[in-house]
């Protein structure tokens, strides 16, 4: 076993073991040094792995547990929505990078709280309700981050919630685990957890937020994490975009309206790429909305505050797939923190099967790797050129255009496979087929929409 995977089980151990220590009536509790221990040699690394391979198996291992989490999500019932339709003005485009470099198949902003105003690196996450970050004095543990941990003492404006108020009830719906409540302080206390077994317990809180130094909330609920374990990489903490009354969408939503839209920079087919993308939050940056075909937002009872649309079609060099319609009719999640998109088995073993008709025809198959099961010998580059166009279509006629760099990625050096995988009982459109495409949550009229042409 490499020290990689060592390293990366331990993890999975330490934290498993971790949950089973907090206490549901005593607020925040010290866990046993030898699980910290092993977890620290994990979110201590610097860099990710150094063999591309590697990177990805680890990623992928991520996303895996996260379907794998929405998939149980999806047999609860949960958390209540949010919605407004006021029109607020635009915030300027914040700069959006991949978090690739940090060991993260996601990506990141920079936030700013407290006063003064610090500067955070926060990944960016439609499926999550809650935002948080690591503060001082990381009571229990935190993982080794990109940034000075928050200091809530040197913020003059930081205070925490109590647990009396609306926003402690709130928590149940947002993290999907009840709150507690501090003996010694009568602070709310949080647990956020993720289908990795990642989480973070802390404090709830409030401060001023800073998007742009003109552009700011001054109650900006969000989690102080005191122990925060798990698979982030060395960011910050997390920002919640979900339909959430708690998520950050939502607090903003009463000033700038419901409604946000981003631009995902390309990631691993060009990771040292300088270019930008960009997150917009408020009614006015979905204009113009004449780029944007738009397909509804679908209600989902058991799991309102995730973005459901309704998968129609899909095809591949024009010709849509021999599958029964009814083979698209699974609940359809588009998810900035998934990496891969899963489509229904029939639905991917026929396009799969298509794809490598294409182009076997110039490249030799390679064995698959990971959960990538569709893999040929030759570069991105060059395999790009003959790559088919796949096309996935919505309600109401929006669709995803994917050339090679949205379809295919290189996962060894003259080894590339094509970016989705097949799955039971839902589909998820993952961020990497969202590459430099611009999305557009329309929250408050209950729609997204997709605009090809890039990041500018």
């Amino acid at each position: 076993m490499s020290l990689f995977w060592f390293l990366f089980f331990s993890a999975h151990l330490a934290i498993a073991s971790s949950l089973k220590v907090h206490s549901a009536d005593s607020g925040l509790k010290h866990k046993q040094p030898d699980m910290q221990l092993k977890l620290y040699h994990m979110t201590s690394l610097k860099s990710p792995p150094n063999s591309t391979s590697l990177l990805f198996a680890y990623m992928f291992a991520k996303d895996e547990e996260r379907i794998r989490y929405f998939h149980s999500r999806l047999a609860k019932n949960s958390d209540a929505n949010a919605s407004s339709k006021k029109v607020g003005p635009k915030l300027a485009g914040i700069p959006l990078k991949s978090g690739l470099s940090m060991g993260s198949g996601n990506y990141y902003v920079k936030m700013g709280l407290g006063s003064p105003t610090k500067y955070y690196t926060m990944i960016v996450d439609t499926g999550s309700s809650f935002s948080w970050l690591q503060c001082q004095p990381c009571t229990i543990y935190c993982h080794i981050q990109e940034d000075p941990v928050f200091n809530p003492s040197a913020s003059k404006t930081y205070k925490t919630v109590p647990c009396s108020s609306s926003q402690c009830s709130s928590l149940k719906s947002a993290t999907l685990n009840e709150p507690t409540c501090s003996k010694q302080s009568n602070a709310c206390v949080y647990k956020a957890s993720y289908g990795d077994s990642s989480f973070s317990l802390g404090y709830l809180s409030q401060d001023v937020l800073t998007l742009t130094p003109s552009q700011t909330l001054s109650s900006f609920v969000y989690g102080c994490g005191q122990d925060n374990q798990g698979l982030f990489g060395r960011t910050d903490g997390i920002i919640g975009l979900a339909n959430n009354e708690l998520s950050m969408l939502s607090q903003l939503s009463g000033k700038y309206g419901n409604a946000f839209s981003y631009c995902l920079p390309t990631s691993f087919s060009t990771p040292n790429s300088p270019k930008e993308g960009f997150l917009s939050i408020g009614t006015s940056s979905l204009t113009p909305s004449s780029s944007y075909k738009f397909t509804p937002l679908l209600k989902n009872p058991n799991n309102p505050s995730l973005y459901f649309i309704d998968l129609e079609s899909i095809t591949v060099a024009g010709r849509p797939l021999g599958v029964a319609a009814s083979s698209y009719k699974v609940p359809t999640i588009i998810d900035s923190g998934t990496v891969i998109t899963r489509l229904p088995t029939p639905v991917y073993t026929t396009l799969k099967n298509a794809y490598v008709t294409i182009l076997s025809k110039k490249y030799q198959q390679a064995p698959g790797i990971s959960l990538l099961d569709t893999c040929f010998k030759g570069s991105l580059a060059g395999i790009s050129e003959v790559a088919p166009d796949i096309r996935i279509i919505f309600k109401g006629g929006a669709d995803l255009q994917l050339k090679g760099h949205n379809s295919l990625v290189e996962l060894e050096t003259g080894i590339t496979c094509l970016a989705m995988a097949g799955s039971s009982s839902i589909a998820i459109i993952g961020n990497y087929q969202q590459q430099t495409v611009k999305v557009a949550y329309d929250v408050g009229n209950s729609r997204v929409g997709f605009a090809p042409g890039g990041c500018q």
